[in-house]
């Protein structure tokens, strides 16, 4: 079974409508704020693909993603981040020893 990718636009100050791909939603118990980090699946000048995070509060009919305010909070993204990094890499290593 495929996984269907999560998409939401949004619309850049030029007024051009952007995809973006989710990745994950998550809640912090230390925050209490719901995050959502996403992809518009471009890649910077290091061939890294580029990926943003906001705030944002699940469940309302018009989705509104607020900026990261504080180094914790980006901190403990980048940490899930660097976990998720990890796994993958583990997961492709277990599947090229099979």
């Amino acid at each position: 079974m495929e996984n269907e990718k999560m998409t939401f636009k949004i619309k850049n100050e030029k007024g051009e409508e952007i995809e973006y791909e989710v990745l994950f939603t998550f809640e912090s118990e230390e925050t209490k704020k719901n995050y959502i980090v996403y992809t518009d699946n471009s890649v910077d000048e290091d061939g890294n693909t580029r990926v943003y995070a906001s705030i944002y509060t699940p469940g309302q009919a018009e989705t509104e993603l607020k900026p990261i305010e504080t180094d914790k909070e980006w901190k403990i993204i980048e940490t899930i981040l660097e976990q998720i990094q990890e796994q993958v890499k583990e997961d492709h290593g277990e599947e090229d020893e099979q």
